[in-house]
């Protein structure tokens, strides 16, 4: 698979789910835009694992030293 961004793969995702809504494609292609559907799922769940493992606020302690701490939004990590 050659390498995407992001967007792109979500892009993809949508068009397949608009086509498979649609209920207009064939069973055979209906099963192909499944799998690639599921397999764009995955690229962007696992995009947005490391994007998530990434995201770091550098916080300066008492001594100035510099020390990475988990992201957390809402009160929650």
């Amino acid at each position: 698979m050659t390498e995407k961004k992001f967007e792109e793969a979500m892009e993809r995702l949508e068009e397949i789910v608009q086509g498979l809504e649609g209920g207009e494609l064939p069973l055979s292609d209906s099963l192909k835009s499944f799998e690639e559907g599921m397999d764009l799922a995955k690229f962007c769940s696992r995009e947005l694992e490391a994007a998530e493992k990434k995201v770091t606020l550098l916080v300066k302690e008492s001594g100035g030293k510099l020390s990475e701490s988990p992201f957390e939004t809402n009160g929650e990590p």
